[in-house]
């Protein structure tokens, strides 16, 4: 009976940890989200997260609260203290200088500069260790940074809105608004969780989006912005183009775009980025693992449908969000995605788990990969 409620214990509070650590939702790239509580004779001492890169991370921010409480405490963190300095020290050594009796770890941090480095110096400074509690839920946390640091790619979700009849604007391009607003509204705190957005040329051009998290009326959140552009059409004046923000914009572009296109994207505060070509097109494999050297955790696709198959043919996309509008459109409409190289049955895409849900008036299908 002991155990049981020790190990109920361990997972109430390893969810207080997970909850503070979410707080930091596409704030924290390159770094993970990680809290950490302190707990004496069962009661909470103090508790941190890590909330942007270069600020202290969760285990300090913690112990610095706890002070000399946390002497003979037992420290829950959602992922294993890191081993290596950075931009600040290794908090496994904060947590062998607060002298705590106990640490309760979520999961092992993928990080090889870290992975297990920290949990061995602690078992052999005489640290009680428990590894593995609500590791599901851990892992799930920090889906996008484990995916950088393992796949050298960040976790992908592509979003897409169609009509029952999977077209995403008529033939004439008329396209605001296909969703119900509940549905935007879902859209704005997707965005408020990742670290970046990214759209294809067309999207860009055609629908000036901001790409900004929304609540409202209000900019809660600016994640980064991605155009997938081969030939920089993009023009210097679009609203993605923040002069406050020089360098929050990225193009990834071919050799051979235009030089003066390139020059005017820079000068309006634009960070250009040549990758390989594919045949015809970017190599998104390349495009996606210099995101990842750069430090996306975790990537959000908006469009368009060109962008959209083309990830979901080199098997880039996790995850996929598809808004269905109770409307139908018909043939002459615009398809909510390109080509997908399906010859036969035997060829299509299915993924591996799927859910629906009501948003409004509209029907949300999630997959994953």
């Amino acid at each position: 009976m002991g155990d049981a409620r020790n190990r109920d214990a361990d997972s109430r509070w390893m969810r207080e940890a997970l909850r503070l650590a979410a707080r930091a939702r596409g704030k924290t790239a390159p770094n993970p989200m990680v809290g950490c509580v302190v707990v004496r004779d069962g009661v909470r001492v103090a508790g941190g997260l890590h909330v942007e890169p270069g600020r202290p991370h969760a285990e300090a921010v913690a112990l610095s609260k706890a002070g000399a409480a946390a002497e003979g405490a037992t420290l829950y963190v959602n992922l294993e203290p890191c081993a290596h300095y950075g931009r600040t020290p290794p908090c496994v050594d904060a947590v062998l200088a607060a002298g705590v009796r106990r640490v309760v770890v979520g999961m092992l941090d993928p990080d090889p500069r870290t992975s297990g480095r920290s949990m061995e110096k602690l078992r052999s400074a005489g640290i009680e260790i428990s590894v593995g509690i609500e590791e599901p839920a851990c892992h799930a946390l920090n889906q996008g940074f484990e995916s950088r640091v393992v796949r050298s790619r960040p976790f992908t979700t592509l979003k897409l809105a169609a009509s029952w009849d999977g077209r995403v604007a008529t033939a004439s391009g008329e396209s605001r608004w296909i969703t119900s607003e509940p549905a935007r509204h879902w859209v704005h705190r997707l965005r408020a969780q990742v670290d970046a957005i990214a759209v294809g040329s067309q999207t860009a051009r055609i629908d000036d989006p901001e790409l900004t998290a929304r609540q409202g009326g209000e900019v809660v959140h600016r994640p980064r912005r991605i155009v997938v552009d081969s030939q920089l059409a993009l023009p210097p004046g679009a609203r993605m183009l923040d002069p406050s923000r020089a360098g929050s914009l990225w193009i990834f572009t071919a050799a051979d775009a235009p030089l003066d296109r390139r020059r005017a994207l820079e000068k309006a505060g634009a960070v250009v980025v040549e990758v390989p070509r594919a045949e015809s097109r970017l190599s998104l494999p390349h495009v996606w693992t210099e995101l990842a050297a750069r430090g996306v955790n975790d990537l959000l696709v908006e469009g368009g449908g060109e962008l959209g198959a083309a990830l979901l043919r080199a098997a880039l996309v996790d995850r996929l969000h598809l808004f269905l509008a109770p409307m139908l459109l018909g043939s002459s409409g615009r398809p909510v995605l390109g080509d997908l190289s399906v010859a036969t049955l035997h060829d299509v895409l299915r993924p591996k788990t799927w859910r629906h849900e009501r948003v409004g008036a509209d029907l949300l299908l999630s997959a994953e990969w």
